[in-house]
């Protein structure tokens, strides 16, 4: 990524923004891992040249202000913002999947960030697909399907960067989609539905511009800034310790993998593997992978199960299924047939692109 370059913001109906006062979307502005920031919105250093095919503690870190939080639905959603930053989002090259780099516009105001999570557990819900919709005085401002996140500050949560139309009081309305993916437990027939939340939204640009903002003099080695403590929003840790009977440990890159083995009757008749996978120094979990299990018995042929990225009341955000005759002694391999399909913000967007086999240990 330090020498490429390309268009910073990707077109496409499920990526749309709608300006009042533009009447037109949103023109990209520098692209390119190494370009210069244009706006005087950010205070952003460039990107490093040399960085680690690796989570690394990135230029500097800034704080965050809170907007507020409400209900949608069985879900809890807060929304925080700071100043626009560039992200990046995963894409296919080919065989391979690459990052690629969201930077920011001249209209860029804010990113906003909202984290939604079950009240009852704390426990971040990744896969709901989010939208923000911004209105001043009931006129529309900006509207966007905002990315599944990753960052070192915030964890697990939804984000982008959006237009304002100066100083004021601002209306936010979240939807948030229904679940898919596999529920256990408590969670079993719950957040399946779509849902809103609305939240007041009152902007200062000098308020958002005297955020702190610390430059970093050891950025680029391998390590993680600790997460913001912000009201106690949930940051989608793993559990630790990760629950179950231990079946090994193992990591892809930096892709932290811990598997066990539970028996329970929220999980069927059948023992249940439980996968979770963690960014390495602040544990959080890694949704957004196609993940399998590999098992080997002897000459028998390999049999392959599916572990869909599934919710938990224990086990949080994990990878998991059941799995008859699961015993602790079987032995058997993980297999990510695709990386993390979340953006990232820096720090992140050099780690987790890859796919591949891990044996446990």
């Amino acid at each position: 990524m330090s020498g490429g370059r390309g268009s910073d913001r990707a077109a496409g109906p499920s990526r749309r923004r709608f300006l009042a006062t533009a009447g037109a979307a949103a023109t990209a502005g520098l692209a390119g891992c190494g370009g210069l920031l244009t706006t005087t919105n950010s205070r952003a250093p460039p990107v490093l040249e040399a960085r680690p095919d690796a989570v690394y503690l990135p230029t500097h870190v800034e704080g965050m202000l809170m907007a507020g939080r409400a209900t949608a639905g069985d879900l809890t959603v807060a929304l925080t913002y700071t100043l626009p930053h560039r992200f990046w989002t995963v894409e296919r090259d080919g065989d391979r999947y690459a990052t690629r780099i969201t930077d920011v516009t001249r209209d860029d105001a804010v990113h906003l960030m909202a984290t939604v999570w079950d009240p009852e557990t704390g426990v971040t819900v990744p896969n709901t697909g989010l939208s923000l919709e911004i209105t001043r005085d009931g006129d529309l401002v900006s509207e966007e399907v905002i990315y599944p996140m990753l960052a070192q500050r915030m964890g697990v949560h939804y984000g982008a960067n959006f237009p304002l139309d100066g100083d004021g009081a601002y209306e936010v309305r979240a939807s948030v989609g229904g679940v898919s993916i596999p529920r256990y437990g408590a969670f079993e027939g719950r957040f399946g539905e779509p849902a809103t939340a609305t939240i007041p939204l009152e902007y200062s640009r000098q308020e958002v511009t005297s955020v702190d903002y610390r430059d970093l003099k050891n950025a680029g080695e391998r390590d993680a800034v600790a997460p913001m403590e912000m009201g106690k929003l949930p940051v989608g840790r793993l559990p630790d310790p990760f629950p179950g009977e231990p079946l090994g440990r193992g990591s892809l890159g930096d892709l932290q993998l811990t598997a066990t083995r539970l028996t329970a009757d929220r999980f069927g008749g059948d023992p249940y593997l439980a996968v979770g996978a963690s960014t390495p120094y602040n544990r959080f979990a890694v949704p957004g992978m196609a993940m399998a299990a590999v098992f080997q018995i002897g000459d028998a042929e390999e049999t392959t199960v599916d572990l869909p990225v599934s919710l938990d009341p224990e086990l949080g955000v994990h990878y998991g299924a059941p799995v008859p005759g699961l015993d602790p002694g079987v032995p058997f391999r993980l297999r990510v047939s695709t990386p993390a399909q979340v953006a990232r913000h820096e720090g992140y967007e050099t780690a987790f692109r890859e796919a591949g086999t891990v044996r446990l240990g």
